[in-house]
């Protein structure tokens, strides 16, 4: 997922989906599990919500689905918290590559458009107009050393 998404909030307003806003007994209630649990998760860093100024965790709409997710992994899959601690990191490490991928990708385009421009004008200034095709073996021996 990407800082991109939005998710609709209270009275229709748009907000980016790692926005925190849930205090921890509500993200407890939205993603099904005790507060405890997303202390313990908390601690482990499986999911890290935001902080408050006095240090009270916010949850993002994001922070809820990762929540989800762990659980998902924990209780139908069999996934232990060390193994769901991978996968995440792994996830994040995807997108971070994918991320990446798509810069180098643009920088590539936007390097061969200009390369592009100077071919066409090196070829138009220093190639003649017809080059000859020749089968001729050229050989090169270095000058005597003196």
């Amino acid at each position: 997922m990407t800082g991109v998404e939005h998710r609709r909030a209270a009275g229709d307003l748009e907000m980016p989906a790692d926005t925190p806003v849930y205090v921890i007994s509500v993200a407890a209630q939205l993603s099904g599990l005790h507060p405890q649990t997303l202390r313990q998760y908390d601690r482990l860093g499986l999911v890290s919500p935001g902080r408050t100024g006095g240090g009270g965790r916010r949850y993002s709409p994001r922070d809820i689905e990762q929540l989800r997710e762990v659980q998902r992994l924990s209780q139908d899959e069999g996934v232990n918290l060390a193994g769901i601690k991978r996968i995440i990191e792994l996830d994040d490490t995807v997108a971070a590559l994918r991320t990446r991928l798509g810069e180098v990708l643009a920088e590539l385009a936007t390097l061969r458009n200009e390369l592009e421009g100077v071919d066409r004008t090196h070829r138009r200034t220093y190639l003649p107009a017809r080059v000859e095709s020749s089968r001729a073996l050229v050989a090169w021996r270095p000058p005597p050393r003196r």
